[in-house]
This record gives structure tokens, sequence and C-alpha cells, in this order.
């Protein structure tokens, strides 16, 4: 075969921070370099980095951080041969497919690949020397090589954790011609990025179009993947177990937890692989990662197409923390900006009196953060120079205070009006939305709706946008509407405004509570999995329901990633059952819910039109808000889930951090009318501790306990009547 160098020589491909690369110039891949890791990277940090290499194998590069390597075979066309979990052995990859495929104006192209593979099931590196390429695909045309690039721009809080800003690593880009004779002048990019110490790669695709027309793009997938089933069945299933990766992307809605909002993500039947045991060939063991509709884009001439991001970790184990640990250190380095996790209090009035003396109780109790809530009159969407005035004078006095200001705003449930509103493609009428009625985004109304968003964080100095409702992949059959031409490219335009908006915020540093799974476009929170109906549910209940909620949505959400809620005044009915004004009066209860959140770390809505209405209920916030602040650094880090509420005995999680002193955190609840006296045993091994700890209870005389072979500690507990203890835990030494 002829040996090939391989160098990009046209410019209209090169990236900005990315430089031409031949594959000599990179270093030789060396055993040590594909060895398991020798520490957990769940508990100490990665001393090797994601590099370039070449292999030694002509044609081939390995792009690999200790923890992963993926393998790419350069010639006769560029394909990915190789995908392997170093920390289990485990080669994911179990064939050779196309990098990427798009259909463009009718007629589909796969972009790069290998064909010739004599069995599907594995592959040798012998057989690639055998395989070809298809000439009808895109031909590989060279490749690049640099660091990672930010997304999108990011203006870091004070509060932020001290998280990297794009997450390091390794930007490798696969550059690729169209065949002319099919697609004349047109190019395509494939980009991966992996990074430092994660078990994570990303993934995306990019075309361009240099010839003299315009092209519409129908459809594309981003992301194939011949993955090693996980489990082998003869016999039809209505489950399968899938291969043990989790993959996500940007484009995700209509859910607050990654399952729910995953639009992308489909697992199924590989035709190809003709050697399985099922015998109908059903094994979902092939991996699309496409958008459901469209995009149906057109790209003009010289213009560029960038489709969502595709995130794929590789798991090393079936144990749900352990994968809910995996999942939360993939959330902190792909969007920081989850670690803000501000104290706020959900103000239910715009009377600039009111949010004023908001603005002084959240100051001396200590919050960080008022929201001029819904059902307070206040109109985010107003486009007047003089409204928004008497808000920027609170936001300047309330940033003084070190208190952040900023409001709330709808956009879905709720009609505009039929020019506007989403049209059913069954009906051909308004109605029938994902929340019944919602408008379209892609219009003249929805692009003046967010440009109004914007004019008002700007006049008013808001640093906070509640945005509730944001779009939840509606499709507009509308051929009308200014933002899109019909059915096919509805859901795509729409989205697209969506989280360039957000991104806009991001970068102004505006804190973003959005009620469903926008983390990977900008926003830092989201509902932690409460129902709100269960707020006007007596108080007694009210304290159960939310430590099942925090504990359940803390599985996949670190403790800064979701809200909760107290209804300082009523919210959904209930009366004075439910709720805490007159606060002083009821002081136990507002105690309980203060320890509930704060101790999970997780911060509530506190929803009315103050904190206190004395000193002694003044003097009870400050207390768990400085008790908070004291600990706060474990209290946002890591969950281990201990024991579930069931209201019938203890129940509590752990907080856990290897890097900082203060290495754990447990928090145990007793929602019972006696005392609980009972022994607890603590997992200890996520702290990093191996042999002994220093523990103290309360901010009581630290005593040392020495960890058991499971790295657990056994400690005698009393847990009062409806109340509750915490246990600190630190290093011994």
């Amino acid at each position: 075969m002829k040996t090939i160098t391989f160098l990009l020589v046209l410019n209209s491909l090169a990236g900005n921070s990315s430089t031409f690369q031949k594959i000599d110039d990179l270093p030789l891949l060396t055993p040590p370099d594909l060895e398991p890791p020798k520490a957990d990277w769940l508990v100490k940090p990665m001393s090797r980095k994601a590099s370039l290499y070449r292999s030694g194998r002509p044609h081939e590069i390995v792009l690999a951080n200790g923890l992963i390597a993926l393998t790419f075979r350069l010639s006769p066309n560029a394909a990915r041969s190789g995908f392997k979990n170093l920390s289990t052995g485990e080669s994911i990859l179990r064939a050779v497919t196309p990098e990427a495929k798009a259909v463009i104006d009718g007629e589909e192209f796969a972009i790069g690949g290998l064909v010739g593979q004599p069995d599907t099931a594995y592959l040798l590196p012998e057989w690639l020397d055998r395989m070809t390429g298809d000439p009808k695909t895109f031909q590989f045309a060279g490749f690049q090589a640099g660091k990672t690039e930010e997304r999108f721009p990011w203006k870091r809080k004070a509060r932020s954790a001290p998280l990297p800003w794009p997450p390091p690593g390794v930007h490798l880009a696969l550059h690729f011609r169209s065949p002319e004779a099919k697609a004349p002048g047109f190019e395509a990019t494939v980009h991966y990025e992996m990074y430092d110490g994660l078990p994570l790669l990303a993934k995306r695709l990019e075309l361009r179009n240099r010839g003299d027309r315009p092209v519409r793009l129908q459809r594309f997938t981003a992301e194939i993947l011949a993955a090693a089933e996980y489990e082998s069945a003869v016999d039809q299933r209505k489950e399968w177990r899938l291969p043990n990766l989790h993959v996500e992307s940007d484009y995700a809605f209509t859910g607050m937890d990654p399952t729910t909002a995953n639009h992308v993500v489909r697992w199924v039947p590989d035709p190809e692989y003709k050697t399985q045991v099922n015998y109908e060939l059903k094994t979902p063991a092939l991996l699309l990662c496409e958008p459901p509709f469209g995009p149906d884009q057109e790209i003009p001439p010289d213009g560029r197409f960038e489709s969502f991001q595709v995130f794929e970790l590789a798991l090393d184990s079936a144990e749900r923390e352990r994968k809910g640990l995996a999942m939360r250190r993939m959330y902190r380095a792909l969007a920081p900006w989850v670690s803000e996790n501000p104290l706020m209090l959900h103000l239910t009035s715009s009377d600039p009196k009111v949010i004023r003396g908001a603005i002084d109780q959240a100051a001396e109790a200590g919050f960080e953060m008022v929201i001029i809530s819904f059902w307070s009159g206040f109109n985010f969407e107003a486009d007047d120079p003089a409204y928004a005035k008497p808000y920027a004078e609170l936001a300047e006095y309330a940033g003084k205070k070190g208190i952040e200001l900023g409001g709330y705003s709808l956009f879905s449930s709720r009609s505009v009006g039929p020019e506007v509103d989403v049209i059913n493609p069954q009906t051909g009428k308004p109605g029938g939305a994902i929340f019944g009625s919602a408008p379209c985004l892609a219009t003249d109304w929805g692009k003046d709706y967010l440009g109004r968003l914007q004019k008002m964080i700007e006049r008013a100095g808001f640093s906070v946008l509640e945005h509730d409702g944001p779009y939840p992949g509606d499709r507009c059959a509308s051929s009308r509407h200014s933002g899109h031409r019909g059915l096919d490219d509805s859901q795509w335009s729409q989205w697209r405004r969506t989280v360039d908006f957000y991104k806009w915020c991001r970068g102004r540093g505006v804190h973003l509570n959005v009620p469903d799974w926008y983390f990977l476009s900008g926003s830092s929170k989201t509902g932690m999995g409460y129902r709100e109906n269960n707020w006007s549910l007596p108080r007694e209940q009210q304290m159960v329901h939310a430590r099942q909620n925090m504990f359940d949505g803390t599985w996949e959400k670190t403790p800064s990633m979701g809200w909760m809620l107290v209804p300082l005044v009523e919210y959904q009915g209930g009366g004075p059952a439910a709720t805490l004004e007159p606060l002083s009066e009821h002081l136990d209860d507002y105690e309980r819910h203060l320890s509930n959140f704060l101790g999970f770390g997780v911060q509530a809505c506190y929803r009315g039109p103050r904190l206190f209405d004395a000193d002694k209920t003044r003097d009870l916030v400050r207390k768990w808000v400085q008790f908070f602040k004291r600990h706060r650094a474990i209290l946002e880090s890591d969950v281990i889930h201990l024991r579930r509420a069931d209201g019938q005995g203890w129940d509590g999680i752990l907080h856990v951090n290897p890097g900082i002193e203060e290495r754990g955190l447990a928090f145990l609840y007793n929602p019972t009318a006696r005392e609980i006296a009972t022994a607890v045993a603590l997992p200890l091994y996520y702290t990093g501790l191996e042999e002994k700890a220093a523990v103290r209870l309360l901010d009581g005389p630290p005593a040392t306990f020495a960890l058991n072979r499971r790295y657990e500690i056994e400690l005698p507990v009393k847990i009062p009547a409806r109340g509750w203890t915490w246990i600190e835990i630190r290093d011994s030494r």
C-alpha cells in the first residue's frame, strides 16, 4: 500500500486554535499510555492528560487520556477503529462505521468510514489493512489537533467553584471533502474533544458549502457507533440492557432529567451485524445520534452548519451511585456554571418599596439573590426604559449590598394569538402543544420576545433570569412564520434561538433558572424533582416529601443543580396548615425547612414578601445561613445516598469531597416523634480516606475512627425527635 503523510493544505478548513498536523509530528504511543489507571479517577486526580499520538502502525492515530482511548485509521479513508475503556479493559467499539451521515438536497452521504469488515462482532487490526474506502462517501482530507475550545463565553461568578473553562483536553478535527460528482464543493469536519481526567469525549459535525448555490441539509447523523452489546439474547425482548455508556447532547428540552430531555440518542439494531445471537437480529447495539426531526436547514454559498454536541461518558460500573458520581463529575466539567448555588428569595411583590425592603433583609440574613417572582406583577417583557428605570436603581442598590437582582418570565404554556401560536400538524390550527398552548419562537414575535428580555436585562442591570416554560420542543406546521419554512425545520429553528439566547445570558454573567435540561447550553438550575401541589400539603408532610425529592434528584444532579421551594406564603393552596406566615409563630417548621435544604446543600425558592418578621426569626435564618456558608464547599460537593426518607425512621445523606480539607459531612434526619439512638455505617471511600477519620458530631470534640475493609466507619448517633444531627469528617492526621 502506498505510504501517505496526511497534511491538510486547505485554509478554508483551518480552525483558529488548531494547527495543521502530520502523523510524524505526533508523539509515539507507548504501552504505559494504554495501561489501566493506577488510582480511582473519582477519588484521586489523574496524572495522565489527554494527548494525540501516532500508534506506530501505518496511517493510525490514537486519542487517549489514561481512562479511554480512541483509535483512528486514516487510509484509505478516515474512520474510528477503536474505542477502549482503559479502566475495565473493555473494547466498546466492535465494528467500523462512517463518522457521520448527511442528507443534502435529498441524497444521503456517508462521511468517512471503511468497508469490508468480515465480521462485525469484533474488529482485528489485520482486517483494517484489507478494508477499503467507498468512493461515494466524503473522503478524508487531513486532520488538525489543538486545545479544547469553549463552546460559548462564560462570565464567571465570584461564588462559582474554581473549575476551568473550557475543560482542558485535546481537540481533534477530521476534515473531509465531498465526492465531486455528487456534491461538488462541500466540506465536512468531524470534531472530537477528549478531556483531562474524565472518561468522556465530545463529538459534533460541521458542514461547509463551498459551492456557488445554496443547498438544503434535510437530515444528519452526528454519531454512529457500532458498540459491543451489553448482553446476548436469542429470543425477543421488551427491554434490553444497553452498552455501559452514558450518552447525551445539548439538543435537550422537555424534561428536568437527562433521560426525559434526550431527543437525540437512539440505540437500534445493526443490520450489518449478522453474527449476533438474537434470532431476529434485533440486538440494540448501534448508537445513532440525530435530531428526531429535520433540521431541514439551508446552507448558502460559503455558509456553515454546525450540529449539536454529543457527549459520551464511558462507565466502569453498573452500580447506581458510582454511575451517578461519574455523571455529576461530567456536568461540573462541561457546565461549570452549575456550581453557582445562590441563597435566593422568591419575592411575591414588584412594588419597589417591598423590593428594597427584601434586599435589605436578604443582605442582613446572608442571602445572595432576590428574584421578582411570578404572580408578583413584574413584566420582564416591558420594552420601556421608563419601566426599567426603578428596577435599575434597585439592582444597583442590591449590588452594593452583595445581592443579585432579577426576575421571572414565562414563555410557553400561554397563547399569544393565532398568527403567532404553534400550529398543530394534525389539525392545522393552534392548540395541542406540549403544554396546551404555546407561541412559536421562530416568528417575528419570538425574535422580539427574546429581544425584549435582553433589553430588560441590559436596562435594569439584572443578573438573574428565571425562564419558565422554556422552549419545550413543540413543532409548528405554519408556513407563514418568518423564522422557519414549515414543520420539518421548526424544531431546530426554535431550539437554536433558545440556546443562542441562553449563551448570550451566560456570557453576560446572567444566572439562569430554567425548568428543563438546558445545563449544557448555559442554565444553572432546574427543579430538583418536586411536585408543585405538594407544597399545599400540611407542613409535616412537606418535610418528608422534600427529602425524598432531594434524595432522588441527586443521583444524577449535583446539589447545586436543583431548586426546591419553601412556601412562606400560600402556594397552590393549603392555607395556614401549609404555610409559614406569620413566620415568628412557626419557627420550628421554618427551621426544619432550613435544615432540610441547607443540610442537603440544595437551595430552595423562599417564596414570600420577606425572610423574617422579628428578631428571633432573623436570628434563626442567619444561624442556618452561617452554617451553610461555613460548610459550603462540602455541602455543594457530591452526595452519597445513605437512607431515603420514609417517615418511619432516620434518613440521610453523606457529602464527600477528597479534594478539600473537610472530606465529608453527613446529615441525618429524624421525622418521628421519638428520639432515635442507632449505629450508622458511613461509607467513606469517596472521601479519599483510607485508614482513619477524624469525626466530629455537631460542634463537639473530634474523635478518631478506624475505617474497616469496606472503607466504612460505624458511628453511634442520637437524633432528636423531629430533628437532625450532622457529622463532620476530616483527615485524622
